[in-house]
């Protein structure tokens, strides 16, 4: 059984869309995105729909450049969830998302393609409480449960 986060709303008809979203720490704090739009800012990790014959980690890659400039490395695929969710733009999605710890390999911010998402670093906390979907959060304790373990 998939662990399926939102709730479908009766009459609607929600697309699957597989995704994907990495947790890349540094100094004790989690990289995240603040995502400005016309009704309000919110949090997510980075990341986002897997495009075309892409693998997983190529569109990771891929979308931590776009959203963040930074140049990442994804190392393990921690966990997997979906979300029921509404886009900003109206679109109903069910983001069947896989969720990877990450390792930064450096920084290009020329790379930065989305121009409404803003990099910051979060306190794992913090980044708990901020982000909008419940599969990222979920994401981010099945994170903060295996770094524990790594110590």
């Amino acid at each position: 059984m998939k662990l399926q986060f939102g709730h479908a709303h009766a009459g609607v008809e929600y697309r699957h869309r597989a995704a994907v979203f990495g947790i890349a720490e540094r100094d004790g704090l989690i990289a995240c995105v603040r995502i400005t739009r016309d009704k309000g800012p919110y949090f997510d990790l980075p990341g986002g729909a897997v495009e075309g014959e892409e693998t997983e980690a190529e569109a990771l890659t891929r979308e931590f450049r776009e959203e963040t400039g930074l140049d990442v490395t994804p190392i393990d695929r921690l966990t997997e969830a979906s979300q029921y969710f509404v886009r900003t733009d109206g679109e109903a999605l069910n983001n069947v998302s896989a969720f990877w710890t990450m390792q930064i390999a450096g920084s290009t911010p020329a790379n930065k393609q989305e121009a409404d998402h803003q990099l910051v670093w979060l306190t794992p906390d913090n980044a708990l409480a901020s982000v909008r979907h419940e599969a990222h959060a979920w994401a981010i304790t099945c994170w903060m449960r295996w770094r524990a373990r790594q110590v």
